[in-house]
């Protein structure tokens, strides 16, 4: 299902103002799927966009690139648990993951610095425990 973003039918007085045009394509949008971590199986799909371009969205996803800054190295890493998401405290208890997310490795607390839903990977940076608090 698409949720039309067009412009307004309705005038300030509450009444309706005449159809110009039909609706466009470009003026729908996809609906919210969120990138669920912990999954038994990880799932990326492929999506045509505008322009007939391709967007990879992660789905479900049980690994994380992490970097490290101090010995400048990358690392892939299991996810253990989404510790918490500052812009929306309900993603953390349901695991789904977004950009400033943080989670649970093996290694520490990392901090995510991917859109999971755009670009279909998962990257984030060691952040020091003391940081996170």
């Amino acid at each position: 299902m698409s949720y039309y973003q067009g412009p307004d039918r309705r005038k300030p007085s509450g009444g309706l103002k005449g159809r110009q045009r039909k609706k466009r394509a470009y003026e729908l949008k996809r609906p919210f799927h969120p990138c669920v971590a912990l999954a038994e199986k990880e799932l990326f799909v492929v999506e045509r966009v505008r322009g007939g371009n391709k967007k990879v969205r992660a789905k479900n996803v049980t690994f994380v690139n992490v970097y490290d800054p101090t010995t400048k190295s990358v690392k892939k890493e299991k996810i253990i648990a989404v510790e918490r998401t500052p812009s929306h405290a309900e993603y953390a208890r349901s695991n789904i993951i977004t950009k400033g997310s943080y989670v649970k490795t093996e290694n520490g607390l990392v901090l995510i610095t991917s859109r999971v839903g755009q670009h279909g990977v998962v990257n984030g940076r060691v952040v020091e425990q003391a940081k996170a608090a």
